[in-house]
């Protein structure tokens, strides 16, 4: 055997071991299972892992963008008209939130932690000074305070009474600073000289900045990586008590700042939300890219807040079988102190058209008030998210209030709000890194199947290449007669001279 037949034997082999094993590690995604082992015991809630330290102080920035509704015509609608509303915001404040008092429980296989913010105005990102910018909106504190006695005809009379000698109408005209952070009602500060436990100072953000909303209780992810992030039990609870089913007073999945790897486009996103006093969840919508991150889109679909005929699972969310709202919204009072407080998507999308027809100054749009979160599936990380509210209040008539009587039911925007966060550069290279060398390590056998088609490649040249020079020395070796008439040989039949064909050119 000569050194080139060894040559096409050794590669012909090699090539086909290297096709045989690199199509078999593909095929058994050998190398992807072994890298999502990896990144499933990488990604937990413990100490020294990749991500503990930027779990309990994220380091990409969050926005807080508030956006109010000014009531132009509170006179006319309160005489019958159609209420009219003018948007005013941004008031963005930068927030500042991270995870405190962490510790390990449960012999380590949970951590405890409170979810701490802070807020700082930006004068800069906003369309005015929030001290100084007057909103005129529904009376909150008055409406609260009427729902809460309105089964009582003389507290309604009392009250009603309190309100005319203290001037506190149904609207009131207010800074955008005293509308959140706070300011002290007359109405409530008469109402706790009978009834001390009630809060004399209102604000939709009181008391929310450089607080939390109580101790959260998270599965660390080691025993089973779906678990990653999953509330495990929320002020000692593993259930909630404001509602009427098990469904809804269900706490289910993460908060909304971790997600477990390897996710999976069939799959739904719950999230629990203190704001809501409920969990929502969120499906696959699309998928996106983020500063060359690649991402899937998970949007609250159109079921989480419908109506109990279109999704008979939100029964339980209605705080008396006669007390339920059509699409789009959810009244919340059973965790707001009985206040008419209902919540909706921005503008009410994805809401029945009444509660949009109802009010002058609505424009309801899928990309100004959608919610959705944007995370890189292999790793669960957020690249981008827009989380979008809106607080509403329930206007109806109220037995014992005249100024009530001529109101049709309801559903009066406030403002909303836009919590924003996007993947900062040094998270996001980092992040890219990391996916690239998962990627590699994935698709290392395509790499050992491509080495095996370049082999194959020789394999085939050096197979041609023998047999053409084997062709050319059969040729070499031919033979033509002496002459070219053939001799006969009377014996032994037709002699044939034998000489190089090449003497016959000659």
């Amino acid at each position: 055997m000569t050194r080139r037949s060894c040559t096409i034997y050794v590669v012909g082999i090699t090539c086909a071991v290297l096709l045989a094993v690199g199509i078999g590690l593909f095929a058994g995604q050998v190398f992807r299972t072994l890298m999502n082992n990896r990144l499933k015991k990488e990604i937990v809630l413990v100490e020294g892992s990749r991500v503990f330290d930027s779990w309990k102080k994220p380091p990409p920035p969050v926005y807080m963008q508030f956006y109010f509704f000014n009531m132009t015509n509170p006179k006319e609608f309160l005489a019958g008209a159609k209420p009219e509303v003018k948007q005013i915001g941004p008031y963005t404040y930068r927030e500042y939130r991270y995870k405190d008092n962490v510790s390990m429980v449960a012999n380590g296989k949970m951590v405890s932690a409170y979810n701490t913010k802070s807020f700082v105005f930006l004068r800069e990102k906003s369309v005015g000074d929030p001290a100084e910018d007057n909103i005129t909106t529904v009376n909150i504190p008055a409406w609260a305070v009427m729902n809460n006695v309105k089964d009582s005809f003389w507290k309604a009379s009392m009250v009603s009474i309190w309100m005319n000698s203290l001037k506190s109408d149904l609207f009131t005209t207010r800074t955008v600073d005293e509308l959140l952070w706070g300011y002290k009602d007359p109405l409530l500060v008469r109402v706790a000289g009978t009834k001390p436990e009630v809060e004399t100072v209102f604000g939709l953000m009181y008391k929310k900045n450089g607080s939390n909303d109580g101790e959260f209780i998270y599965h660390t992810g080691e025993q089973n990586y779906m678990d990653y992030g999953r509330i495990e039990t929320w002020k000692g609870q593993r259930e909630l008590t404001f509602w009427r089913s098990n469904y809804s007073n269900s706490i289910v999945g993460s908060d909304g700042s971790a997600f477990h790897p390897l996710l999976d486009k069939d799959e739904r996103i719950h999230i629990f939300t203190p704001d809501l006093c409920r969990t929502i969840y969120m499906e696959f919508e699309k998928d996106v890219e983020v500063k060359g991150i690649p991402a899937y889109r998970f949007t609250p679909p159109p079921s989480v807040l419908a109506s109990k005929e279109e999704n008979p699972d939100n029964e339980g969310f209605c705080v008396t079988p006669k007390e339920c709202l059509g699409t789009g919204v959810l009244k919340v009072s059973p965790c707001r102190k009985g206040a008419p407080v209902v919540a909706s998507f921005p503008h009410f999308y994805l809401a029945d058209n009444k509660y949009v027809a109802a009010i002058e100054g609505l424009s309801p749009e899928r990309t100004h008030h959608q919610t959705f979160l944007d995370l890189n599936p292999t790793t669960g990380v957020i690249v981008r998210a827009h989380k979008r509210a809106q607080v509403n209040i329930l206007m109806q008539r109220i037995p014992g209030f005249p100024t009530t009587r001529s109101l049709n039911e309801t559903v009066f925007p406030v403002m909303f709000l836009n919590e924003s966060v996007e993947i900062d550069d040094a998270s996001s290279e980092r992040l890219k890194k990391l996916l690239l060398i998962s990627n590699l390590v994935s698709n290392f056998p395509l790499v050992i199947v491509g080495l095996g088609v370049i082999l194959l490649m020789v394999f085939v040249i050096l197979l041609c290449r023998a047999r053409k020079q084997k062709s050319s020395a059969e040729d070499d070796t031919a033979y033509s007669p002496v002459n070219d008439k053939e001799k006969e040989d009377p014996q032994n039949g037709t002699y044939i001279g034998l000489t190089p064909k090449a003497n016959v050119e000659a």
